[in-house]
């Protein structure tokens, strides 16, 4: 079953940038973690395929439960994208929808309101450059390691 940080209310905001293809990196901010990095392989969906987006949850709250429920999440996050859209779903509003699985195969899974998460200007996603290749320096060995994907747990 997918973590869903509490329907999403635990997720205050953040930024994810895909104008690397095949690679999306950025940071977001959780109640009872703060700021996690992502590292993911693949790539965002439809018309924000290739760009880079900000979140805000307006629906955010700093729940004490989050801290104790997200206890096992893994910080810094390295996986791979499930699908990351503004319009996941024909059958459903469009809405901002954030899904991947970490390399430890646990499954994340974020839905915001319309209008919480936009594509940013390209002035901001150049300046959105910087921070995304910190990430990339940091955690990007790790992903083209190959993470657990291409391992096996046996012993």
């Amino acid at each position: 079953m997918a973590q869903k940080f509490g329907n999403g209310r635990w997720v205050r905001e953040g930024f994810l940038n895909n104008r690397v293809p095949g690679l999306v990196t950025g940071r977001i901010y959780l109640a009872g973690i703060e700021w996690v990095d992502l590292c993911l392989a693949g790539d965002f969906k439809g018309e924000i395929a290739g760009c880079a987006i900000r979140l805000r949850n307006s629906r955010y709250e700093d729940d004490g439960m989050a801290e104790q429920v997200l206890a096992d999440f893994e910080v810094p996050q390295v996986g791979t994208v499930s699908l990351i859209s503004f319009d996941p779903h024909p059958l459903l509003q469009p809405h901002p929808y954030i899904e991947w699985f970490s390399d430890r195969k646990n499954h994340y899974r974020i839905e915001l309101q319309v209008g919480d998460a936009w594509v940013v200007t390209p002035e901001e996603a150049a300046g959105l450059d910087a921070e995304s290749q910190r990430i990339r320096d940091s955690l990007g060995a790790s992903r083209r390691a190959g993470g657990a994907e291409d391992e096996t747990d046996w012993v």
